[in-house]
């Protein structure tokens, strides 16, 4: 060793030095205890469900039309418009209804006029009951030639049915509004429902009149919905029958946003836990359990949940205590205290 020291640098040497000294390190303080609540997994039954896909719609919708051919003179609706039962979506050629009117009120008057004039002839005695029969005729056919008349000119103006809001415009001015023809779609967003269609085999669970919880749009919050028709048939293709639940008005909801509604598919005894008590890494999920005054991390499987419970399939047995309260600080391995 005495002529290796002379042959290897003074680092080395150090560094060799220091293999031969024994490690110890220091010992860790031990954790302080931590005050916790606990709560023992247990089972119970679980009305387990399924959830169906659906889209949020208004309960009251319309496309409009017109009830006669003309072209659009005036087209003041504009998509995002609010509007009132009675007001003006659309304006129509009016000239030649209106020509036609003219025409009906005049021959309405000539026939009123025939009619005066045999009426006074009957009672001078120089015409027939018959005559007047006849001229009473023509009065009441040029009448309701001048009531058809009024009503095609009105046809000129597209009202809205209902207070709603314009969804989509399908024209503009200068366009042939024909019958059959959309011009506007109008619905109110005020009176909003899901529409879904849920398979022939739980469909026995959504009778008329139940209430069943709705997710919708990108709100977690559950809905409280009410199943307000079932359709009797279901479809050939897909096997499912169409459900509809009345939605209550809340901020943020909107027609066309994708929803689910959970449906009842069965029940049975499942063990589960509080929702506070699951922990979640990545991928992995923990509950810590209460085991003679220390607490113990544990690698569980979680199931369904609910808005207040989560059943496990694995990693717990019945009667074990876990932790609900004060997770945010708690370590394997440390002491807890039990709070009443």
């Amino acid at each position: 060793m005495r002529a290796l020291a002379f042959i290897l640098p003074a680092p080395l040497l150090v560094l060799l030095a220091g293999c031969h000294e024994p490690s110890h390190p220091l010992p860790r303080p031990p954790l302080p205890a931590q005050r916790v609540k606990l709560a023992m997994a247990s089972t119970n039954a679980w009305i387990a469900s399924e959830a169906v896909l659906g889209t949020v719609r208004p309960r009251l919708r319309a496309t409009v039309e017109a009830k006669a051919a003309g072209r659009i003179e005036s087209f003041p609706a504009v998509p995002g418009q609010r509007v009132q039962p009675g007001d003006l979506l659309a304006l129509l050629d009016s000239r030649e209804p209106r020509a036609r009117l003219d025409s009906a009120r005049a021959t309405a008057d000539q026939a009123r006029r025939d009619r005066d004039r045999v009426a006074r002839l009957v009672g001078q005695g120089a015409a027939t009951p018959a005559e007047l029969d006849a001229v009473d005729a023509r009065l009441r056919v040029a009448e309701a030639a001048v009531s058809e008349a009024e009503t095609m000119l009105g046809h000129a103006r597209v009202t809205a049915p209902f207070a709603g809001t314009i969804t989509r415009k399908h024209a503009d001015v200068g366009d042939l509004a024909t019958p059959g023809r959309p011009l506007v779609e109008l619905e109110d967003p005020s009176r909003l429902r899901l529409e879904a269609d849920v398979p022939e085999a739980l469909v026995a669970s959504v009778p008329l009149g139940s209430r069943m919880v709705v997710h919708a749009g990108a709100d977690t919050r559950p809905i409280d919905a009410t199943v307000s028709e079932v359709a009797p048939v279901a479809d050939s293709i897909s096997r499912t029958h169409l459900v509809k639940l009345d939605l209550p008005p809340l901020p943020g909801l909107r027609s066309g946003q994708f929803g689910r509604v959970a449906v009842p598919s069965g029940a049975a005894d499942v063990l589960h836990v509080p929702r506070a008590a699951l922990l979640r890494r990545g991928q992995l999920e923990f509950v810590m359990v209460a085991d003679r005054g220390v607490a113990r991390l544990r690698l569980v499987r979680s199931g369904m949940q609910d808005s207040g419970r989560v059943a496990l399939l694995s990693g717990l047995a019945v009667g074990e205590q876990v932790v609900v309260s004060g997770l945010d600080n708690l370590r394997d391995g440390q002491p807890v205290e039990v709070e009443p």
